[in-house]
């Protein structure tokens, strides 16, 4: 028995940390976790969990539409946010419970409050003293707001599912995958939505045929895409806010949403008394062991600002602790990893963009552009987008992105068969399923360019 309190002590009770601390006590470590909101993290309380749920709140109103060309008839659709918010924070409270069973069944001992580095061994939380033989801090990252004037006024991510009352109209700021995804949810609930973004195009980092699809499609759906755009102040009004923005111009919105990206969560965690290195944005640096410059100090998740996705940050902690306590060296795969973003149209994409083939040598494209099946027969102008990047030298593929329905749950099964260094020759050869959407991955018998 060593002289500490515990053998690891886990700083966030996120998916990542959770995962750890449970792999951990299974080898017969002392583990204990703190956490100081509520077990689950930014994924299960404020994030991936209630933010889909919203999602799928918001397609009614395009299913309401659907119906009549399938025969359905009814009277006219309300939205009651109340009744949406309970239930969800009903299932929130449902998940978090879990987390905290699974961890007390594990023995792992779960404290609530916020934990802080004092040295490579004791952190500090209510004033006491707790040591460990291993730390590891999965603190994740919290939304980014630039200091302007008016920035108090703005609502980030965390704030939408906490809101009294759904808003007439709302400006978004920002273009990456949150702001894209709530321009569609609140687009969806009949808000007003302005998505304001300072480059030229949305969802920067994707492949840009997808960019300018997913661009298109939403504009359909009634969001208003203001590009080269940025906001100089906020005012508050009595019926809402003005923004002013750099080029003079004004806007007014009963909210704005600032989702211009996440920071690690490391203010005030004492790094800098335990001598942890930081790098851009506070991120904890970290090897490929997930091990700080402090011997005993380990971290995980988007705390790092490596890959910022829950599954990622859940395999991190899991290599974490077979590498410590599980006799058992593992490196987290960063490889081909499969991603959804639940904009509307949803992608689904795995692999290299096109903007990126150039660094692999010559390419064929693969793509095509459709309106399916139910979207035909309900009358909706809804394209959907599928796509492969294969490499012309071996016939592998190197990229498969899908845009439209289940564009998430096609790429998972894609993804598969991509990190298993399937050929275009493997996917001619598999039958099509018909009649399907994804039987268009099977199909693409040409190259485009």
């Amino acid at each position: 028995m060593s002289d500490f309190d515990y053998d690891l002590f886990v700083i966030g009770g996120g998916s990542g940390g959770v995962r750890a601390a449970r792999v951990a006590a299974e080898t017969g470590a002392r583990v204990a976790i703190a956490e100081e909101y509520r077990y689950g993290g930014t994924c299960v309380i404020r994030g991936c969990v209630p933010k889909k749920l919203m999602v799928y709140a918001s397609r009614f109103s395009d299913t309401f539409h659907d119906a009549a060309g399938f025969g359905w008839s009814a009277g006219t659709p309300t939205f009651d946010w109340p009744t949406l918010r309970g239930n969800i924070h009903t299932e929130l409270d449902r998940l978090e419970g879990i987390y905290r069973r699974n961890l007390a069944n594990a023995s792992v001992k779960v404290l609530d409050g916020r934990a802080t580095l004092i040295d490579g061994n004791t952190v500090e939380m209510d004033g006491k003293q707790i040591t460990a033989g291993h730390i590891l801090v999965a603190v994740g990252a919290t939304p980014f707001v630039p200091d302007i004037p008016g920035r108090e006024l703005a609502m980030v991510s965390d704030d939408m599912f906490l809101m009294d009352e759904m808003p007439e109209s709302i400006a978004i700021i920002g273009g990456g995958y949150i702001a894209c995804e709530f321009a569609g949810i609140l687009n969806g609930l009949g808000v007003k939505v302005d998505l304001i973004y300072r480059s030229e195009q949305i969802l920067r980092g994707f492949d840009r045929e997808v960019r300018d699809h997913v661009a298109q499609e939403m504009q359909k759906k009634g969001v208003n895409i203001v590009t080269d755009c940025d906001v100089d102040s906020i005012e508050k009004t009595d019926s809402g806010v003005r923004l002013k923005f750099v080029s003079g111009e004004t806007g007014e919105y009963s909210g704005v949403l600032y989702a211009t990206g996440r920071v690690p969560n490391t203010h005030h965690l004492g790094m800098e008394a335990a001598g942890v290195e930081t790098g851009k944005n506070g991120a904890i640096l970290v090897d490929e062991w997930s091990k700080t410059n402090v011997d005993t100090v380990y971290a995980v998740g988007d705390v790092t600002d490596r890959v910022a996705l829950t599954p990622v940050a859940i395999r991190e902690g899991q290599a974490f602790a077979q590498t410590v306590f599980g006799d058992n060296p593992t490196q987290a795969d960063y490889d081909l990893i499969p991603t959804a973003v639940f904009t509307q149209p949803e992608i689904g994409t795995i692999g290299i963009s096109e903007d990126e083939a150039h660094n692999y040598g010559e390419v064929d494209i693969y793509c095509t552009s459709f309106r399916s099946m139910a979207h035909v027969i309900a009358d909706r102008d809804e394209r959907m987008l599928m796509k492969l990047i294969v490499s012309r030298a071996d016939d592998k593929v190197l990229g498969c992105h899908i845009v439209g329905d289940a564009a998430g749950e096609m790429i998972q099964l894609a993804g598969v068969a991509i990190k298993m260094g399937a050929t275009k020759a493997d996917f001619d050869r598999t039958v099509a399923v018909h009649p399907t959407a994804a039987e268009e991955l099977v199909t693409l018998k040409s190259p485009i360019r």
